[in-house]
């Protein structure tokens, strides 16, 4: 078809949306593949992005952790305080992997004795020039020891969250050009990934492949989601083979 008038214009996941109108594909949120046992995803070729591979809370999810733990604890002004918010209004938005602490002392681990993906706070690790009010305060709110309760995901819910929702993709890569201020994508590679493998998600967490993305304010959570870089995709499947 040559390149494609976006139908989804201002929208950060159009590449993924238009592709799936073309193919009448309903778009859904839920925690299964978008055509039975197949997941579709599309990005743009040039961008660096994350790709989401699905949204998942932590646990234990009886206290709402994101909201009661790490938002009120945790959280920061937002960026937009006053002004498009509250003067009051609270952010926790955190990329977080497993080879490097943010500056703000978080990481995520890896347990593969208790069995469990781990979000962990270190006081050590923290970048003090430029965060050092911010753990002034948690020492005084909160203490500055690890995250208690901590936060975790259970390898067996991960697996069937996973399992179920990446069991087998059709990764498609688009070219982008802007022409009078309108998107248009030309779909030109396509692989079929088959096979998904809980070990590779597992070491694609331990090797900073795959981030754990926390999104939350004071007045909406947004969801914590497991997003991957883009050229790792192959490395989540047993068969990997381009077919266009």
């Amino acid at each position: 078809m040559g390149w494609i008038k976006s139908l989804r214009p201002g929208n950060d996941g159009a590449v993924g949306n238009t592709l799936e109108d073309l193919l009448g594909i309903k778009e859904n949120n839920l925690p299964i593949a978008n055509c039975t046992d197949w997941e579709l995803k599309a990005q743009r070729s040039s961008t660096s992005s994350l790709i989401t591979l699905f949204h998942m809370d932590p646990s234990p999810r009886g206290v709402s952790i994101v909201t009661s733990l790490l938002l009120p604890h945790y959280g920061w002004q937002h960026k937009k305080a006053g002004s498009g918010y509250s003067s009051s209004e609270m952010s926790f938005r955190c990329t977080t992997s497993a080879n490097k602490y943010t500056d703000r002392g978080f990481i995520v681990i890896v347990d593969r004795n208790e069995k469990k993906v781990k979000f962990s706070f270190n006081k050590k690790k923290v970048d003090k020039d430029k965060h050092g009010e911010w753990l002034s305060r948690i020492k005084k709110t909160i203490g500055s020891n690890e995250l208690n309760p901590q936060p975790y995901w259970g390898f067996s819910d991960l697996m069937y969250k996973a399992g179920s929702k990446l069991k087998n993709t059709f990764f498609v890569l688009a070219d982008q050009k802007k022409d009078d201020g309108e998107e248009y994508f030309l779909y030109k590679e396509v692989f079929i990934l088959a096979n998904f493998n809980f070990d590779n998600f597992l070491n694609c967490i331990d090797n900073g492949l795959i981030v754990v993305d926390f999104d939350a304010r004071s007045k909406h959570n947004h969801g914590t989601k497991y997003r991957i870089k883009q050229n790792h995709w192959p490395d989540l499947y047993e068969t990997v083979e381009q077919v266009v």
